[in-house]
C-alpha cells in the first residue's frame, strides 16, 4: 500500500518509473509492458514457514541488461530479499546511486517461527544491506534512532500518511452493521491486519474476551488472512473472520466499527493505525511505531505499556468501561488528527530525498560487494 502511494505520487509528478518484483501465482512472462507503469517479473519462491508470501529470486543479468539500455536515475530497493541484493549489487557495479527502504522487521519475525536463533544472522545481513545503499529510508524516528545505533549507515525518516478520504467516517454502514449481527447500540470491535503469529492477533482475542464479559452483544470482528485463520476461527466460532478487504470495502469495515485494537510488536509503522483513526475509531496500540508518533493516550486512542498482554487487554477493557460516549468523542479526535497526514506531503519528501541523492557514484567492484 506505502508503496503503491508513493509509485502514484511520482508519476503524478511528472517521473518515470520503472517496477521489478516478483512474479505472482498466475502471472506469465518476464514483463508486463500494457501497465501504467512497466514491470519486469522476476522468478518467485514461497517463503517455507509462510506459503502466502513469496520471495524474489536473483535476477541481476536480467536487470543489468535493463539499467544499461535505459539508465535509471537512481533505483529505491524496498525489500532486502534475493531479488533486492541482486538489484544491490548491479546497481553499484553499474555505478547507480540506490536509496533502501526499511519497510519490515525481517529479523524480528524469525522468533515466531521457531527461528530465533537466526535472529542475530538475520540483523547482519539487513545491516549488511543498508550499509551498501546509500541512504535508508525508514518511517518513524525511533526505528530510524535504533539502525542508525545499530550502524546500519545513513538513515533517514519517511513517515506515512493516510487518504483521508477513502477513510473517512461517513463511510459508516447500517447495513454493514446488520450483516454483523448489530444495531447501532452494540460494540463493534475490529482488528486489521494479517492473522499471523507476528501480529499478536491471540492478544487481540484475548482482549476482546475481557471486554465482552461486561459488554453484552459486543462482536470482535476481524479482517484479513493467514495462516492461523483456520484454526483460530475453529477455535472461536463467535468471531467473524471476513477475510481480505481492500478500497472502499475496507474503508467501509473500518468505518462501520467503533473500536480498533492493534496489539503488534513488530511492525516499522503499522498503516492500519492511521487508517483507523481517520476512520472515527479509537485506538488500542502498543506504544511504539505509529501509535508512539499519532496516539495522544486517553485524547484520541490509548498506548498500552510494553509490558505484555495483560497491559494491553486491561487499556482495552479500561477503555471501553468508559462508555460509548467516551470512544465516539475519541474517535472524533483520532479523525480530526489524521486530516493534515495526507500524502502528498509524504511523497513530496521522497521525492526530494530521491533528487538529492540521483548523483553519480564511482563504480564498485563487485568482489567488494
Amino acid at each position: 500500500m506505502t508503496l503503491g502511494r508513493l509509485v502514484a505520487g511520482l508519476q503524478q509528478r511528472g517521473h518515470r518509473l520503472h517496477l521489478v518484483r516478483p512474479r505472482q501465482a498466475g502471472e506469465a512472462g518476464t514483463e508486463i509492458s500494457s501497465a501504467t507503469v512497466p514491470v519486469l517479473l522476476a522468478g518467485g519462491l514461497r517463503l517455507p514457514l509462510y506459503p502466502e508470501l513469496q520471495f524474489g529470486v536473483p535476477a541481476g543479468g536480467r536487470l543489468r541488461q535493463a539499467w544499461q539500455a535505459l539508465r535509471p536515475d537512481v533505483i529505491y530497493i524496498a525489500t532486502e530479499g534475493p531479488l533486492g541484493w541482486s538489484a544491490l549489487r548491479t546497481a553499484r557495479a553499474l555505478g547507480i546511486p540506490v536509496v533502501s527502504g526499511f519497510h519490515t522487521n525481517f529479523h524480528s519475525y524469525s522468533r515466531h517461527y521457531h527461528l530465533g536463533l537466526l535472529m542475530p544472522l538475520i540483523k547482519r545481513y539487513l545491516r549488511q544491506f543498508h550499509r551498501r545503499s546509500r541512504c535508508t529510508l525508514a518511517p518513524n524516528p525511533a526505528l530510524c534512532a535504533a539502525l542508525t545505533d545499530a550502524g546500519f549507515g545513513q538513515v533517514r525518516v519517511l513517515p506515512r500518511g493516510v487518504d483521508t478520504e477513502l477513510f473517512n467516517p461517513a463511510r459508516r454502514s447500517v447495513e454493514l452493521r446488520r450483516q454483523w449481527g448489530m444495531d447501532e447500540t452494540g460494540l463493534a470491535v475490529l482488528y486489521v491486519g494479517r492473522v499471523a503469529m507476528e501480529k499478536n492477533i491471540h492478544e487481540a482475542i484475548a482482549a476482546f474476551r475481557r471486554i465482552e464479559r461486561n459488554c453484552a452483544g459486543a462482536r470482535f470482528i476481524i479482517v484479513g488472512d493467514g495462516p492461523l485463520r483456520t484454526g483460530l476461527a475453529r477455535a472461536n466460532p463467535d468471531l467473524l473472520f471476513c477475510g481480505m478487504r481492500t478500497g472502499r470495502a475496507l474503508a467501509e469495515y473500518f468505518a462501520s466499527a467503533d473500536l480498533f485494537l492493534f496489539p503488534s510488536r513488530t511492525e516499522t509503522f503499522g498503516n492500519v493505525t492511521l487508517e483507523a483513526m481517520a476512520s472515527g475509531l479509537p485506538v488500542v496500540a502498543y506504544d511504539y511505531a505509529a501509535a508512539a508518533m499519532h496516539i495522544q493516550d486517553d485524547v484520541n486512542g490509548v498506548r498500552a505499556a510494553l509490558d505484555g498482554p495483560d497491559a494491553f487487554a486491561r487499556r482495552a477493557e479500561q477503555l471501553v468501561a468508559r462508555g460509548h460516549g467516551a470512544l465516539a468523542a475519541m474517535g472524533r479526535a483520532a479523525r480530526e488528527h489524521t486530516e493534515g497526514l495526507g500524502w502528498d506531503r509524504i511523497v513530496e519528501r521522497f521525492e526530494s530525498i530521491l533528487c538529492e541523492l540521483a548523483l553519480p557514484e564511482p563504480i564498485a567492484h563487485v568482489s567488494h560487494i
